[in-house]
């Protein structure tokens, strides 16, 4: 996220392109959810799921645009020593909101699920060896956050192949350029209500519900950045 002269602009992957989208500082809403709360039963509860979305994400909503306002008006009156204290809740807050938008989408009801095929199957047995090995490292690397955090599989444009990474709280320890396809909350707000301390059978379920045409429309896109590495 880059932040500066009143306004924010976020990497964001499109079905076609990947692109730069502008808004005004401040400004950002909560996107409803592409299907209904209770859709992703029996493996994400209806209550987890407005308790998750309604209140959660709108909470990192409400905070970017509380953030980015501040900075706004720090910049207006030469009060730059709030600047750092807003860039890190402008991080939080931003990352918060825009790893949930994602997450979302990257969800469907069980009864629409279809395994991963074309490239993005190919990418994932060329980088992993098979799917199975991909699944077994994607989980193992989201049972092991230490805390609350995500893993991701992303597109490394710079070596050209899909990596698995795990974030602490929203924004910590990930790697730069990596572009997320595929996202995995597993703060414990995201499963607590079902499945109490038991993360891995919550990580485990959560195949049954991954969006693989998502994650394609993802890939697709993200593949189009080219970044200067050999």
């Amino acid at each position: 996220m880059f932040v500066g002269l009143g306004q924010s602009y976020f990497f964001y992957l499109a079905p076609s392109i990947l692109f730069w989208r502008h808004f005004m500082a401040g400004t950002h809403t909560l996107p409803e959810l592409p299907y209904a709360y209770d859709a992703l039963e029996p493996y994400i509860d209806e209550q987890t799921m407005r308790l998750h979305h309604d209140k959660h994400h709108l909470g990192y909503v409400n905070g970017l645009n509380k953030a980015e306002q501040g900075m706004a008006e720090a910049r207006k009156s030469g009060n730059f020593d709030q600047i750092q204290h807003l860039e890190r809740l402008a991080a939080f807050h931003g990352s918060g909101h825009f790893n949930h938008v994602m997450f979302w989408n990257n969800m469907c009801s069980p009864n629409n699920y279809s395994d991963p095929s074309g490239d993005l199957l190919n990418q994932i047995k060329k980088d992993f060896d098979s799917f199975d090995s991909f699944k077994a490292q994607f989980a193992a690397a989201a049972k092991a956050v230490e805390g609350s955090g995500w893993a991701f599989l992303c597109w490394q444009p710079g070596g050209n192949q899909l990596v698995t990474l795990a974030a602490e709280n929203h924004q910590k320890q990930t790697q730069f350029t990596a572009i997320p396809v595929l996202a995995l909350d597993v703060w414990e707000h995201a499963y607590y209500l079902k499945y109490q301390n038991n993360r891995g059978q919550y990580v485990d379920n959560f195949w049954n519900i991954v969006n693989w045409k998502d994650v394609a429309r993802n890939f697709e896109s993200a593949q189009q950045y080219k970044f200067p590495v050999k």
